[in-house]
């Protein structure tokens, strides 16, 4: 009988050329002597033994066979190929680590330059950390309101008394579309009047031109694709731009455009803003309840914001007298202070006085989402590597029994880990370099790989380090220790050292994994609920086929009648109106409102509009109560029209016919004067379709900015455009024709919540599939691993449904364990999300039920495949090798 033959193979590998044929003898030898004294059957087990007591002193004393202590380099080089090799024999497994991991950093990669885009924002800016815009408070109905809308006379104030804490205050309008002309050119721009010292506050950096180049009363600066736009490869210096036909600038300076991680992304042009006060008399006037302008502050470097704003609290004094003198009554007690630019982003909107986190709240549930997903693909890797490398104990036994030193294997295992981990980390960089510009239109983001950030490759080479270790620490640490001589004596020997809860771990890190991806699902579903209960809600009017126009110049006014006759005449279009604000947006809000039965001064501000007769059937007004605006009737002048809301508030059980008596600003002598209800209206969503309406007063007055255009339903929009432009060419020659649907607009208002919407759908799509990709090669490595059990049952009578059954029963039970642990969790963050929204829908059981059993039944398809695989395997394959 001749003895096993794998210990010659050992021993060409590992010995020396010249022992080998004196070893084998000896071997042969042992083991005949072996049979002799207990027989063939336990002759194997002590044969074992043997070659560990034979080969270990032999090999321990390396001299005596002329070996030569390799370096560590010629030992990296065969860790190095053993991994490899390791990576081709297990293909299925290998393609599953690198992938699933691949995929995993891919997705960290995107979320983390997606994080560092948002919590990088506004540091285009040199001076980011002393930048401030100044605002206000005030107290109305016992709830305090920010505002950054401030009064034009306070930049005097501000300038002339507490000018030593600051290095530059500049004042500015809010950004808005204006028509440039240049020769034949004409194009619609976002821009801003701003003070001459905005340029070195904000250190633009100017391609021509210099930070005083607004110096001049009528000079303005264009942003370099503002630039080319307008005058192609030609020197935009010293040429001459209208702005919206009335306003004649010069260009003197040309500046890198905003990025769009920054707060004036949207501005292509910044001209004088004392020009701006020139040509507009209702800011000479200096009326300090006008609140029109922003004002933004550059502290002194050895002065804090919080100093800053204590020094300007002596400000509000001077407010709150000039209003006081004014209105003739106390006005409400507003409060001056800064607002640093490192809060305008994420900080940006106030409740109660205090900066809301909801937006940064979005930010870190997206980094979260990315982290888990990555969270994820290191619990697939971990998991089967700790898997297969308990096939592998018998290997590290034999390399103990014939000399490898325990660190000798650890750093093997260790290696193979590396080797790995480099792979989809390469992979993954490959992966977000072909996305990201698809991922940037997703996100609506302009980020690029930080190539040159020394944080991003620290950042790298620590998680590859760190997956490498704690993906190669089982084998690495814990299979190494064992003796050679019990992990060799039997197949089984190694698992029972391992123990019953050797695959604990492993059914922890699944229910991990599904805890995370229900959890993902979950939330994608109420997130779109939510978005389409706001969609589905009634808007009080009829968005489709309405057209929106801006009065961008003063050409446009006076000839709203005839544009009117000409557009129906086209048969284009069937009603046009004039507006104040687009439909989808509230521009202006005013209070010193009385009526009958009001128990105290309100200082709550309603919504007002000013728009045309016309308006209510352009728009398709769904009246409550009471009649619309009518020509016909002299005194409608006089008149209001209210939304639902402002009924509810003033509690006028019959509010038409009622008397308002209104003190505006706008009046002449600021006096107050009477308004009569002549109709209620159902109530308009025109700003967030997730919050409540505002009271809104509707009347009729000369200052309007849009046109709203119903078109004909019988004719096609593509027909009907070119007809609508061809008649404001012909009657408004000098102004682009320029529009915006009622519906796209509308549309717009969902846009934040659809993008979170569609990333949190990716990152779960991909957290579903990496958890399947998981499951998948567990379940194959477990039914590798009873390859024999399902045998023998099968040879006793069992059925392929009672083997798919017992396979897949372990893995259904960890799901609904994830299931169990993600409910109530899910329930109680969402619950509380749904809590920013006023109009919200509801957390409905189904969803829940239903994100259940998707997880169970992709479950059940991921296994079903393995084990129905095993289940069918003729038992003669299984058992033979027994």
């Amino acid at each position: 009988m001749s003895p096993p033959r794998w210990p010659g193979y050992l021993l060409r590998w590992f010995c020396a050329p010249h022992r080998v044929e004196e070893m084998e003898g000896d071997l042969d030898e042992l083991f005949q002597q072996r049979i002799r004294e207990v027989g063939l059957r336990k002759a194997r087990r002590r044969y074992v033994r043997d070659v560990a007591s034979l080969l270990r002193p032999s090999l321990m004393k390396r001299e005596q066979y002329d070996y030569h202590r390799p370096t560590n380099t010629t030992m990296l080089r065969n860790y190095l190929k053993i991994a490899f090799r390791n990576l081709i024999t297990n293909r299925v497994y290998s393609f599953i680590n690198i992938g699933g991991l691949a995929v995993g950093m891919a997705v960290a990669m995107l979320t983390g330059l997606w994080l560092y885009d948002e919590l990088s924002y506004n540091r285009y800016f040199q001076r980011y950390d002393r930048i401030a815009q100044v605002m206000q408070n005030q107290i109305q109905n016992g709830e305090i309101k920010s505002s950054r809308s401030l009064p034009f006379p306070l930049i005097h104030e501000l300038k002339t008394s507490y000018k030593s804490h600051f290095k530059h205050i500049v004042t500015s309008t809010y950004p808005e579309d204006y028509i440039l002309t240049s020769g034949e050119k004409k194009l619609s721009k976002t821009g801003q009047f701003i003070d001459a010292e905005a340029p070195e506050m904000f250190t633009l950096q100017m391609i021509k031109g210099s930070w005083a180049s607004l110096q001049d009363h009528q000079s303005i600066l264009l942003s370099a694709t503002t630039a080319n736009a307008l005058f192609g490869d030609a020197d935009p210096i010293g040429r001459r731009v209208k702005l919206n036909t009335n306003m004649d600038v010069k260009v003197t300076g040309v500046y890198n455009d905003f990025p769009l991680n920054t707060e004036f992304h949207n501005t292509q042009f910044l001209a004088s803003w004392d020009y701006f006060v020139a040509t507009n008399a209702y800011m000479r006037e200096k009326k300090w309840d006008n609140h029109a302008v922003s004002i933004y502050a550059e502290r002194q470097p050895n002065i804090s914001f919080e100093q800053a704003t204590a020094s300007i609290q002596n400000a509000e004094l001077n407010v709150i007298r000039h209003l006081e003198s004014m209105k003739g009554e106390a006005a409400t007690n507003p409060q001056i202070w800064l607002n640093p630019m490192h809060n305008w982003h994420l900080y940006s909107d106030f409740k109660n006085g205090v900066a809301s986190n909801d937006s940064v709240q979005y930010v870190w549930l997206v980094g979260l989402i990315g982290f888990f997903v990555l969270l994820l693909a290191c619990i697939n890797f971990m998991n089967l590597s700790t898997a297969c490398s308990e096939k592998r104990a018998k290997e590290v036994g034999i390399r103990k029994a014939i000399g490898s030193l325990r660190s000798q294997l650890i750093g093997q295992f260790l290696s193979e880990s590396l080797l790995v981990v480099v792979i989809a980390f390469s992979l993954a960089v490959l992966i977000v370099t072909v996305s990201l510009s698809w991922f940037n239109e997703l996100a609506a983001k302009q980020m690029s790989m930080l190539w040159t950030n020394w944080f991003f490759w620290l950042f790298s080479l620590g998680f590859i380090m760190l997956t490498s270790l704690l993906s190669g620490s089982y084998p690495a640490f814990y299979l190494t220790s064992f003796q050679p001589v019990k992990v060799l004596k039997g197949a089984g020997l190694a698992r029972i050292q391992l123990g019953r809860l050797a695959s604990l771990p492993r059914k922890v890190l699944v229910v991990t994994q599904f805890t995370v991806s229900i959890t993902l699902i979950i939330c994608t579903i109420v997130v779109y609920r939510q978005i389409q209960f706001a969609k589905n809600r009634p808007v009080g009017y009829s968005r489709e086929g309405l057209l929106m126009v801006p009065m961008q110049s003063s050409d446009f006014y006076g000839k709203t009648d005839l544009l009117r006759r000409e557009l129906t005449n086209t048969g284009a279009v069937t009603d046009v109106a004039e507006s104040q604000s687009p439909i989808t947006g509230v521009w202006s809000s005013n209070d010193g409102f009385r009526w009958k039965g009001m128990a105290m001064a309100s200082t709550d501000k309603f919504a007002t509009l000013d728009i045309s007769p016309e308006y209510a059937k352009t728009i398709g007004w769904q009246f409550v109560a009471g009649r619309n605006f009518s020509k016909e009737f002299a005194s409608d002048s006089s008149g209001f029209v209210i939304n639902e809301t402002a009924a509810k508030l003033m509690g006028l059980a019959h509010p038409v016919g009622e008397t308002i008596h209104w003190k505006s600003q706008w009046m002449t002598n600021n006096v107050e004067k009477p308004y009569r209800i002549l109709g209620v209206v159902k109530d308009m969503v025109m700003e967030s379709p997730f919050k409540s309406v505002k009271p809104t007063v509707f009347l009729l007055a000369g200052n309007p900015n849009w046109i709203n255009i119903r078109l004909n339903p019988a004719v096609n929009t593509r027909a009907a455009l070119p007809q609508i432009e061809a008649v404001f060419k012909k009657l408004i020659p000098t102004a682009p024709f320029e529009y915006k649907f009622a519906d796209d607009e509308y549309a717009t208002k969902f846009r934040s919540e659809e993008r979170i919407g569609k990333l949190a759908s990716f990152f779960a799509v991909l957290a579903v599939f990496i958890s399947c990709l998981g499951l998948f090669g567990l379940a194959s490595f477990v039914a590798e691993q009873r390859t024999k059990e399902i045998g023998i049952r099968k040879v006793l009578g069992a059925s392929v449904a009672k083997l798919w059954a017992m396979l897949s029963t372990d893995f259904i039970v960890l799901v609904l364990i994830a299931f169990g642990i993600a409910m109530p969790t899910t329930y109680y963050f969402l619950d509380g999300w749904l809590k920013n929204y006023q109009y919200r829908t509801e957390l409905s059981w189904w969803i829940f039920a239903a994100s259940g059993l998707g997880a169970l039944i992709v479950t059940l398809l991921t296994v079903s495949y393995q084990s129905i695989k095993a289940a069918l395997v003729n038992p003669i394959k299984s058992l033979r090798s027994e």
